[in-house]
């Protein structure tokens, strides 16, 4: 009974998001390095743009599954410019401040993502895009 009783509060803890103990330290590692990539910027990617544009998927035959795939971009030309997030095709896009025409806002029309999101991408390309 008690064991039932465990399992039924720490399933309702998750379900209301408390908080069940020690979980892994979020670490503020800088831009500039591949930690804070793997960290911050890929969970987004991975969340947002790897369904169309990761793997076999290249939607507008752009791929962000490497730093050179993503300098080399797609159909419209490279997707960042390591340096200046607000010369980056991918800033524009994400920020849905892209051409109106073509292409698309991203992830797509209705979504966007958040500003803290945007920031840390932008963070990313600021500092120089770098990734595994």
């Amino acid at each position: 009974m008690r064991c039932w009783l465990a399992i039924g509060l720490a399933g309702a803890m998750l379900l209301t998001g408390c908080d069940l103990g020690p979980s892994k330290p979020h670490r503020n590692y800088a831009p500039g390095t591949v930690d804070f990539y793997r960290q911050d910027v890929e969970p987004i990617l991975r969340s947002n743009c790897y369904r169309c544009h990761g793997g076999m998927n290249r939607k507008g035959d752009f791929s962000m599954r490497t730093r050179e795939t993503i300098l080399h971009g797609g159909k419209h030309g490279p997707a960042i410019f390591p340096t200046d997030p607000a010369e980056s095709l991918l800033v524009r896009l994400i920020r849905h401040e892209g051409p109106k025409d073509n292409p698309m806002p991203m992830p797509d029309k209705r979504k966007k993502l958040s500003d803290a999101d945007i920031a840390i991408v932008e963070r990313w390309i600021q500092a120089g895009a770098v990734m595994p």
